[in-house]
């Protein structure tokens, strides 16, 4: 069925271990297993289908470069794991900076002072012909997601929103898109075996074999301008949301616990040297038969970015299979699987790739 056509608002480490990702499975057969990837073709669409049409961001430092050589550029510290040509032929165009620049980052992303219009955001969109834009902005960009979820609406292209900003999971986004027939996928990306895929896991495991849960947190540290952007306490408000959300779905009194606040989810502190590698401490106290304390403690280390590529790249296949069949509004069978706050939080990660493969073969009808 052709090409996945995408654009990319924001040239971080996202994006690079994204590119790098498509072109690691390139060549895979079928017929292969692969790591991080539900399977090498989703439907129709091989990962080698996916075509990079377009690209924004606001440094000078990759602002006008080629995105071959942009994701490489400043300080994005991602690891080069695959092979890249020397030229992708997609020029990076300036986005609006707005709130995606926090005040304590201005020196590291050395933002542009050029004047982007929302027309000059729709024209590239269109000109590019590009069928999806993946939202892969700074944590806290608020007013610059819904720029860009704006931008793909008024140009007819479909939206990912890969970071923690409420968009797939609002109802007037939802409705927006649903009218333009324009797939809505959202919201922040939930990584391959990530600290929330991980901590799901632990306390749906306890709830399923009776142990109540009466406190949990996950503290998360790492060494990219991911956290760094987020020493800033203001812009992670629904950061913490989605994270929170996620664990708590998965447990009957999950609600209460929130309101006790009994639980704690999200980044808690920067360090340069560990770079793209970030660790999780996940800690979870219960009670189990006839109130004996159990207490849990687990840590988790990774390669930040690697985690959110084959998501993904299984989000991007998914969403234009929905595109293709005309269905609009928020995909609730490819949001569900890789991501934290989705439209409609499954029961179960199981549940969750049971409505993507329903979707896929074609049970489901969103």
């Amino acid at each position: 069925m052709g090409r996945v056509r995408v654009a990319l608002a924001g040239i971080g480490n996202c994006a690079s271990a994204l590119i790098q990702g498509v072109f690691y499975y390139m060549n895979a057969e079928d017929s292969q297993e692969v790591p991080g990837l539900t399977s090498v073709r989703l439907g129709p669409y091989h990962v080698g289908d996916i075509e990079w049409v377009a690209a924004f961001d606001v440094s000078r430092d990759k602002v006008g470069k080629d995105l071959a050589e942009a994701i490489f550029a400043g300080h994005n510290v991602t690891p080069r794991f695959a092979y890249i040509p020397r030229r992708l032929g997609v020029e990076v165009s300036p986005g609006p900076v707005l709130d995606g620049v926090a005040p304590h980052m201005r020196d590291r992303f050395n933002p542009h002072n050029i004047k982007v219009s929302l027309g000059d955001v729709i024209d590239v969109l269109r000109s590019s012909g590009a069928d999806l834009l993946v939202n892969l902005l700074p944590v806290g960009s608020e007013e610059a997601s819904r720029f860009y979820a704006k931008a793909a609406l008024e140009a007819g292209v479909g939206f990912i929103n890969g970071i923690p900003v409420f968009i797939a999971s609002s109802g007037e986004w939802g409705r927006l898109y649903e009218e333009r027939r324009l797939p809505l996928v959202g919201d922040d990306v939930k990584g391959q075996l990530g600290a929330t895929v991980l901590h799901r896991t632990l306390v749906r495991l306890m709830a399923v074999r009776g142990v109540l849960v009466e406190e949990t947190y996950q503290l998360n540290i790492g060494g990219n301008t991911d956290f760094e952007n987020m020493l800033a306490e203001e812009r992670l408000a629904s950061k913490r949301v989605s994270k929170t959300r996620a664990v708590t779905s998965m447990l009957p009194n999950g609600g209460r616990l929130e309101d006790d606040g009994k639980v704690r989810i999200g980044p808690s502190d920067f360090i340069p040297f560990l770079g793209n590698t970030k660790v999780a401490y996940i800690y979870v106290k219960g009670k189990s038969f006839a109130g004996f304390p159990l207490v849990l403690e687990a840590k988790l280390t990774v390669d930040d970015k690697s985690m959110f590529a084959g998501a993904m790249i299984d989000a991007i296949r998914g969403a234009k299979i929905a595109m293709d069949r005309g269905i609009g509004g928020p995909i609730y069978s490819v949001s569900a699987p890789f991501f934290k706050h989705p439209p409609l939080q499954a029961p179960s990660d199981e549940d969750a790739h049971k409505w993507l493969r329903e979707f896929i073969i074609g049970i489901r009808n969103r």
